[in-house]
């Protein structure tokens, strides 16, 4: 039984109050191949941070991952980064 590998694509956000729509739109244009998404900034009673992490499980599907990987990249202030874990 061939077991797919982990594709997991981290995303880094600067002004993500700004940025959200935009990547939100990215997203859902790919969200039939996003397993789980989680969502990641510093937030506290004072103080919420501009920046912000979102880390996507995919699919086993690179091609994909790279076109929205490339998609998201082309974003001002947006940074991916794609890790795979074989078996």
């Amino acid at each position: 039984m061939k077991k797919d590998n982990h594709i997991i694509l981290a995303v880094h956000i600067t002004d993500r109050v700004k940025k959200a729509p935009k990547i939100q739109q990215i997203l859902s244009q790919y969200g039939c191949h996003i397993k789980t998404r989680l969502g990641l900034h510093e937030a506290s009673p004072d103080f919420c941070s501009p920046n912000g992490l979102i880390l996507l499980e995919m699919l086993d599907d690179v091609k994909t991952v790279k076109a929205l990987q490339a998609k998201l990249d082309a974003l001002a202030g947006v940074e991916t980064k794609r890790l795979v874990f074989g078996h």
